[in-house]
Order: C-alpha cells, then sequence, then structure tokens
C-alpha cells in the first residue's frame, strides 16, 4: 500500500518564504495584532517592564501575548514561555521575541487596573458597532477557586479544634516521657518539640483572628489571604474567589466584572452603578436571582432610576404563620394611616419608633384584638404578645420588585440563559473554573480581567468584527510596497486600491510587483 510521503528535512527550498507568509490572512491572530496596535497603551496605563541590564519588552508585545494565551486556554505565565519557542503563530505575533516566564508573570500581577480597561475597550468597540442593546441586562456571580486549600484556611472554630488536639498530644507525650526512658524518650522529646511549634502557629492565627473585628466571622488564608471559604452550591464549600458579571442580553456580551470575596448580598447597588456609569444610561431593566434580594440595594437602584428584576427568596420557617394564609403577605399595609389590616378585618399600628437590627431599621405593628381573636393559634405561635409585624425601611422597594416580577414574568425568564452564557463557556468549555494567580484580590483580578477581556473579542470575532489598520501602520505598508515595485507614487496607488483595507502579505507584494 502507497502512503502519503514526507518531505525530508535536510531538503532545501528553492524558493524562500517569509514568516507573514505562513500565517492566513483570516486568522484570529492578526486580529488580535491590530487590536493592540490600536490602543494607546500608556493612556491606559501600561508603564514599561523594568530594565534588567537589557531594554525593557514593549508592553504591547506582552499584552498580544496574553491574549493569545487566554484565546487558545494557555494561562500559565511558564506555558506562555514555552510557547514563545515553538508556536508559529506566537513567533509571528511577538517578531521571534522570547520572554521568560518572570517577565510575563509580572506583566500580570502589575497591571490589574490596565487589563481592566483594556476590557472597557471591547465594550467600547460594541457600543460603536451596536452590538450592545443597553436596554436588558442581567447580574450574577460565579465561584473560582483560588490557588488556597481548604487545609490552609482557618477561623477561630477551626483553631481551637487544633489546639485542643494539640494539647490533648502533648499530654500524652508527658505521660510517655515519664515512662520511657534512653533513645525513646529523646523520640518523645522531638515530637513534643514539634507539637510545641505548631501550637505556637495556632496561638499566632488565633490572635489575627480576634483582633479581626471586620467581620462577624473572621478567616485567615495562608496561601491566598484574600481568598474565603465559600459555600459554592448546595452544602458544597470551598476556598475561592467571587466574580461577579453583568451581561448585555443582545449578544451576551460581558459590560462589566469585578472579582470579590463576598456573597452576592451587597453587590447589586455596585453593579447598577458601573452598569449605569458604562452604558450612559439608566434606561434598562436588570435581572438578579434572589441572592442579590437585600432592602438597601433595591434603594441604591431606585435612586439611579434603574427598574430591577430579583427573585422572590420563599418566607424563612421562623417567619411563617402556622396557617399560611396568616403569613405577612396576607396582611394590607395603608401607607396614608402607616397600619396594617389583619385577613380577620383587626387593624395593627406601630407606636412611632424605630428599632435597629444589623443593617437596616424597622418598625413594629401589633393589635390588642390578638388576645380574643378565634384564629389566633393558626396566626401566631406567641404566647404572650400575639402577632407582631416587622416593617423595614426599605419594604416598600421590596414591594415594588416583587410586583414587577409578578406583571413580567416572560422577562425574568430570560436571566438565566444570559448570565449562565459566558460561565458556561469560561468554566465548562475552556475550563477556567479557578483563579492561577496568588497575592490578594488584584493579581485574581488581572486573572479574570484576561478571562473577560478573551470571552468577549471571542464573540465580538464570533460577530463579524475586525479591527481596522491604523493610518500609521498603512503608510508603513504603502512604504514598504513603494520600494518593491519601483514606481511611481501616482502609478502605485492606480494599482493597489484593492488592497488598501487590509494589510498585504509577501505574496500579494510579489502580485502587485507583476501587475505593476
Amino acid at each position: 500500500m502507497e502512503y502519503q510521503q514526507k518531505q525530508s528535512r535536510t531538503q532545501l527550498a528553492l524558493y524562500t518564504t517569509c514568516l507573514d507568509d505562513m500565517i492566513a490572512e483570516e486568522n484570529s491572530v492578526r486580529i488580535i495584532d491590530r487590536f493592540v496596535d490600536g490602543l494607546d497603551l500608556q493612556a491606559i496605563g501600561f508603564g514599561a517592564m523594568a530594565p534588567q541590564g537589557r531594554p525593557p519588552y514593549d508592553p504591547a508585545d506582552l499584552l498580544k501575548l496574553y491574549i493569545y494565551g487566554y484565546l487558545n486556554r494557555i494561562r500559565s505565565s511558564r506555558s506562555l514561555e514555552l510557547e514563545c519557542a515553538r508556536n508559529i503563530e506566537l513567533i509571528w505575533l511577538l517578531g521571534n521575541l522570547r520572554p521568560d516566564h518572570n517577565t510575563i508573570a509580572r506583566f500580570r500581577k502589575d497591571n490589574p487596573k490596565a487589563i481592566k480597561r483594556v476590557f472597557r475597550h471591547t465594550v467600547s468597540i460594541a457600543k460603536n458597532h451596536e452590538l450592545i442593546g443597553a436596554t436588558l441586562i442581567a447580574g450574577d456571580s460565579t465561584k473560582l477557586r483560588a490557588q488556597n486549600s481548604k487545609k490552609n484556611n482557618f477561623n477561630l472554630k477551626k483553631v481551637a479544634r487544633h489546639l485542643e488536639y494539640i494539647d490533648k498530644k502533648l499530654e500524652e507525650h508527658q505521660q510517655e516521657l515519664a515512662k520511657a526512658d534512653g533513645d525513646a524518650k529523646e523520640e518523645i522529646r522531638k515530637l513534643a518539640k514539634n507539637r510545641e511549634r505548631q501550637r505556637e502557629r495556632y496561638v499566632r492565627i488565633q490572635k489575627e483572628l480576634r483582633a479581626d473585628t471586620s467581620t462577624e466571622n473572621p478567616q485567615i488564608s495562608t496561601s491566598d489571604p484574600d481568598s474565603r471559604h465559600q459555600i459554592v452550591r448546595g452544602t458544597i464549600t470551598e476556598v475561592c474567589y467571587t466574580a461577579q458579571t453583568t451581561v448585555d442580553a443582545d449578544h451576551k456580551l460581558l459590560i462589566d466584572y469585578k472579582i470579590t470575596n463576598q456573597n452576592d448580598k451587597k453587590a447589586m447597588g455596585g453593579m447598577l452603578r458601573r452598569a449605569k456609569a458604562i452604558l450612559g444610561t439608566n434606561s434598562f431593566t436588570a435581572l438578579y436571582d434572589k441572592g442579590y434580594h437585600t432592602g438597601s440595594e433595591f434603594k441604591v437602584a431606585n435612586d439611579i432610576g434603574v427598574d430591577t428584576l430579583v427573585a422572590v427568596p420563599g418566607i424563612g420557617r421562623a417567619s411563617q404563620a402556622p396557617d399560611p394564609a396568616y403569613n405577612a403577605e396576607h396582611f394590607n399595609y395603608d401607607p396614608q394611616q402607616d397600619s396594617y389590616r389583619c385577613p380577620q378585618g383587626h387593624e395593627l399600628t406601630s407606636n412611632g419608633n424605630w428599632y435597629r437590627a444589623r443593617n437596616y431599621r424597622f418598625k413594629q405593628y401589633r393589635t390588642k384584638a390578638c388576645k380574643n381573636c378565634p384564629v389566633r393559634n393558626g396566626c401566631t405561635s406567641a404566647k404572650q404578645n400575639g402577632k407582631i409585624l416587622q416593617r423595614s425601611e426599605f419594604t416598600a422597594f421590596i414591594e415594588h420588585n416583587a410586583r414587577r416580577v409578578t406583571e413580567q414574568p416572560d422577562i425574568y425568564k430570560k436571566r438565566q440563559a444570559l448570565v449562565e452564557h459566558p460561565f458556561g463557556t469560561i468554566k465548562r468549555q475552556w475550563g477556567f473554573d479557578h483563579i492561577i494567580t496568588k497575592k490578594g484580590m488584584p493579581t485574581a483580578g488581572a486573572d479574570f480581567g484576561f478571562i473577560a477581556l478573551a470571552y468577549n473579542l471571542k464573540r465580538l470575532i464570533k460577530l463579524g468584527w475586525k479591527p481596522e489598520i491604523r493610518a500609521k501602520h498603512r503608510t508603513n505598508i504603502l512604504k514598504t510596497l513603494l520600494i518593491t515595485v519601483k514606481r511611481s507614487k501616482d502609478e502605485f496607488l492606480a494599482h493597489i486600491s484593492a488592497f488598501m483595507k487590509i494589510q498585504p502579505s509577501y505574496r500579494q507584494i510579489s502580485l502587485i510587483s507583476q501587475i505593476v
């Protein structure tokens, strides 16, 4: 049987070719090249790399390298270093530059804000090409594992368990020392010293935790200090970061992102403010799931004039009445009288005082009619005071949201299809389910910034967008062609008008030369 014949590795080529001819005109690497060349990197905030004995690398080249890497699922600085030496597309893109992995890693670590500005530039491109509708957006978050194991994450309860275990072991060692002799005694002393060193470490962590008064349940992560132990779904937990994202409905393009280490409760207000600034309007509707259902955030949405549709969570078991017909939502509020009327027709009034909970103020409403009400046992389980309703300062905004959700169920159903599209691409298709960087939230933000940037560029390319060649580059191309064909400028322009919209390759230059 005959097979396809390979070319000999030692065969010399009769006709030489340039590197540019090895990259197809429709190759996405050319789009990356033109996209970065069209940016004013100094204005965006990229500084030159600090020289270490020789001239630094151009930030444009390192940015091209990272965008290419993330678009092709390569994030590690060492992997990118390796690809620079063997990947023909990267050799073309970087002009055969080969930065080492330390230089590559520092570029990402040192430029989180500039990377976000490049991402914002993709949003501007989408707006300029009318790919963002700015009428319906959706927000959601996803958890991304940090470079910190559960073993190296501590809270007060966990540290107390470790100290209790160590104290127990130290007591056992003391008892063993009393009975041992010779080499056995020396071995036990070594074990006891190791336990004491461990104890000192946990005592130090315990002091740091007790000194942290910023949160109710403080944590310390020793490998990546800003990461936090959070619930991912159900009962599954991870030490991770939270990526808050906002998606436009028209083409599922990301318009905003932010890396945090908190849950969704207090995130919606900031997301809406940023969305308003980015889109330049507040005439859009925002969709969120029930994790964002927080009264103070609804007030923020109302203050900036944005309509929200946030899923209404179910009533907690502690707030349920014995008979669901007497739950709080069945009591009618009269804003004129500042009172409630129960299903039995009794009026519940307030003494006018505001009481303070952890994050909000509220009033209490009650009635003396509860004492002799025939349905009291179905309305409340309280033995003495009867039914007491609480109304927070944000209840009116919560009720307005609930009304919008009820009136527009078809719009809210679009939420999951919008927000899960980027997450499905990023986490399931690309496999980016973790943060690759360490040592803090800014570097984690830089990592996710490149992910978001790559996602938007991928979407833009699929939607048919192609960056224009800058005027400076057009001039360089014309000069090259003039030298090649050796003709006057007027005659030259008459023959290459068809090539003005694209960057000619070596093959095209040769063709023009023959025509002229």
